[in-house]
């Protein structure tokens, strides 16, 4: 008997799963695992959760997904464990049905995937937090280890916490891994002329009040409003996006339209 409660939500069921596997089969699986976990949300109810609701995830993996087969294998595999620990009253494992006429990884190039524009400064940030990730998860493992040893385990709560620390380390190595490996480093020295690109910093002059602006554009994963980092998808953005020094631009705000000239571009 483990310290989980007997109606755990996704989250939890996950880490409980993930933790009794062996190193080489926690490897395979982490990453299906926790991904199903971030579809439907770490906090629900595994209890909660439908046959129907598991056949649209096999459609979703269909649609997106070219190692098809190997996937749902690996989620089944939960499914059925989740079943024999009486978290779910049927074996949802059984509505995982693989989509006839499936094509083959070979076959299947309709949905190539979505590369992600970083600048060399966040590629290289998020290569040093998945480094730390990685030695945080070690150091996890250990206190998990530790934390079992005691063999009562009713109100092992170091164990619990250690689960879930686990968790919340794999779900966000496993989204770092998957941007690093979409990832297109910007590359200023081909930026044309003096148009805005992602990754320049612009200075923006209001054509009302004279007031100046400096923002720099990246990409939604390294906004930081606080370094006057934005998004390019962000209303500033997607006006001066593509736009030559000297320009004029017009940003629809609920007070009305705001009117800058790009002053200077900086890269």
């Amino acid at each position: 008997m483990t310290g989980i409660s007997q109606n755990p939500g996704l989250g939890e069921a996950a880490s409980d799963f993930v933790a009794g596997l062996s190193a080489e089969e926690s490897g395979a699986s982490q990453q299906e695992i926790y991904r199903f976990v971030r579809w439907f949300g770490r906090e629900r109810a595994f209890a909660g959760l439908t046959a129907a609701e598991i056949g649209n995830y096999a459609e979703h993996l269909s649609l997106s997904d070219t190692d098809y087969t190997r996937k749902l294998g690996l989620i089944r595999g939960f499914l059925v464990y989740a079943k024999k620990k009486g978290w779910s009253k049927t074996n949802l494992a059984t509505h995982l049905k693989a989509r006839k006429g499936k094509a083959g990884p070979r076959a299947s190039g309709r949905n190539p995937v979505e590369t992600v524009s970083l600048t060399q400064e966040g590629y290289d940030k998020l290569v040093a937090e998945l480094e730390a990730l990685k030695d945080a998860r070690y150091e996890v493992i250990g206190e998990m280890r530790r934390a079992a040893a005691d063999k009562d385990f009713r109100e092992n709560a170091p164990l619990q916490a250690a689960r879930e620390r686990r968790g919340h380390i794999e779900g966000r190595i496993m989204e770092m891994e998957t941007t690093l490996k979409a990832a297109v480093v910007i590359d200023k020295k081909q930026a044309s002329g003096l148009r805005v690109n992602l990754g320049d910093s612009v200075i923006l002059c209001d054509l009302d009040s004279g007031e100046e602006l400096r923002y720099t554009l990246v990409s939604s994963s390294e906004v930081d409003p606080a370094k006057g980092k934005i998004s390019g998808a962000s209303p500033i953005g997607k006006a001066v996006i593509d736009k030559e020094q000297g320009e004029t631009v017009e940003i629809a705000a609920p007070a009305g339209t705001l009117r800058y000239r790009i002053k200077q571009v900086e890269r």
